[in-house]
């Protein structure tokens, strides 16, 4: 028996590889102005905090190896219907760090026994902006409303009116309302960079005691001082009006 081979068209991308094109079925799209809901950017905003803070360790210290940080965010709130952000996240650090070792013999004139552990600390921060000028425009959030209404109502008189006479009212018995709920649309960030700068300078050193090498110390607290840059993007989900073509050609991939 034949067998049947699809037929691949080879082309060269580079000079370490090679891609295939295997022909297909063109996905179907809607051609023509179409209404599409997508993310919308409202703004782009490079921001700064400002951190000063002190960092206690469990054991003393006798010098910092190396610190690694990464920023976390954990508010970002446009407030609606202002132009005002809420920022609200942490520095994750995590501190390697020499500390005196007590299963190694101890420090002598010449030497001094360490270990080398990590501490891990969320530095808190936050920070409030305002986006003087939006990208795009943010959809403002529709007001919920309520609206009370009553019946008219007339009753008979008690004793000491005219007969004739009528209480003319509405019903104190009865309810009436009508209600809108709008479920808005959000805006949210992403975070696109960061750039941190930091300063820390032990407070508490002091000498190791008895025999050790020449300024040699410890220390059990750090102040840290630290400019938090970072780069965000203020999003929202909008409707928008897209207008689509198509192309037989478009569907071909060129990877030379």
């Amino acid at each position: 028996m034949s067998e049947k081979k699809n037929k691949k068209n080879h082309h060269k991308c580079d000079d370490h590889c090679e891609c295939e094109a295997t022909h297909h079925h063109h996905p179907q799209v809607s051609i023509g102005k179409i209404v599409t809901k997508v993310p919308v950017v409202l703004a782009e905003l490079t921001l700064q905090a400002n951190v000063d803070t002190n960092i206690t360790f469990p054991e003393p210290v006798l010098e910092i190896k190396d610190i690694k940080k990464r920023l976390k965010i954990t508010q970002c709130r446009l407030l609606l219907p202002t132009n005002k952000l809420f920022i609200k996240g942490f520095v994750r650090k995590n501190i390697q760090y020499a500390t005196p070792s007590t299963d190694i013999s101890g420090s002598t004139t010449t030497s001094v026994s360490s270990d080398l552990h990590s501490l891990t600390v969320d530095i808190p921060f936050q920070t409030i902006t305002e986006i003087k000028k939006f990208i795009s425009c943010p959809v403002m959030p529709e007001m919920n409303k309520r609206k009370e209404f009553d019946f008219f109502v007339s009753k008979p008189l008690p004793s000491g009116y005219p007969e004739k006479d009528e209480l003319l009212t509405s019903d104190l018995s009865q309810f009436h309302q009508e209600s809108s709920q709008f479920y808005n649309e959000l805006p949210f960030c992403e975070l696109i960079s960061s750039r941190i700068i930091e300063w820390d300078e032990a407070v508490d050193r002091q000498p190791i005691p008895d025999c050790a090498p020449l300024d040699e110390g410890f220390f059990t607290t750090i102040e840290e001082k630290m400019v938090i840059d970072f780069t965000i993007k203020v999003l929202q989900n909008q409707q928008i009006r897209v207008t689509s073509t198509t192309n037989d050609h478009d569907w071909e991939e060129d990877c030379d």
